[in-house]
């Protein structure tokens, strides 16, 4: 199985119970708490904490991504179950993402890293191209159906300007953060990094790691390691 393939005897020694369980409901449950207050706000424009709010909740949302990364790596939990179950959940509330689709995808990623067979990569390099493909290879029809009827419905119980602010964009901006800090900075000179994994990586400083991407920008260690979960990403700097 793809989620046994991919630990390394690194990951075979670590403990992943059950950190990696209150780590996921953790998570979900602070953004499901923030992203409420935050939808009740009644705020002002010219109040600084609105960019605060928005930033927060989109450190949560990759937070919820990651989460659901980390279960396709079998290391959110030693259990099966429940760590498909904690990826489904966090994909879901990451715009609908399907689990089973994405984790196909990844393991290509995996397998295939900066190749044409690739689903992450694209030859051209440049941002723009490579982040509108990035979006339109994991974007479907039906993820946009379902958040279009949700915003209708959220509509009935919280201010449209609220759900847009705080709801709609800190998850498009969380795409942004994790396409540049997990996908283009790591792997846009794939070829010319002389590495196996065909893979750039933060210079060490675990702070900025942790608020840029939860460790994922050290990149090279990930492929190198991929069955550690991202909180313990940082020993293998």
């Amino acid at each position: 199985m793809f989620i046994n393939a991919m630990k390394s005897k690194k990951s075979l020694n670590l403990s992943v119970d059950p950190i990696g369980i209150i780590l996921g409901i953790s998570i979900i449950l602070i953004w499901a708490l923030s992203l409420y207050v935050l939808l009740k706000w009644d705020f002002d424009y010219t109040n600084p904490l609105v960019l605060f709010g928005i930033l927060i909740q989109t450190h949560l949302y990759t937070g919820l991504f990651i989460t659901a990364h980390d279960a396709m790596h079998g290391t959110v939990s030693k259990n099966r179950k429940i760590n498909k179950i904690l990826g489904q959940i966090t994909l879901v509330l990451f715009a609908f993402n399907s689990y089973n689709r994405l984790l196909y995808k990844h393991h290509d990623h995996h397998k295939f890293v900066a190749s044409e067979d690739d689903p992450d990569y694209h030859e051209s390099g440049n941002f723009w191209i490579w982040y509108w493909n990035f979006i339109k290879k994991y974007t479907t029809l039906k993820q946009l159906i379902l958040m279009t009827i949700s915003l209708q419905l959220l509509r009935f119980v919280f201010p449209l300007e609220n759900l847009l602010l705080f709801w709609i964009l800190p998850g498009i901006l969380s795409t942004s953060q994790l396409f540049y800090f997990g996908t283009y900075i790591p792997h846009k000179d794939g070829h010319e990094h002389g590495n196996k994994h065909k893979s750039g990586s933060l210079k060490k400083n675990h702070l900025w790691a942790f608020l840029s991407c939860y460790f994922f920008g050290y990149h090279y260690e990930h492929h190198d390691s991929p069955g550690v979960p991202w909180w313990r990403l940082w020993q293998m700097k």
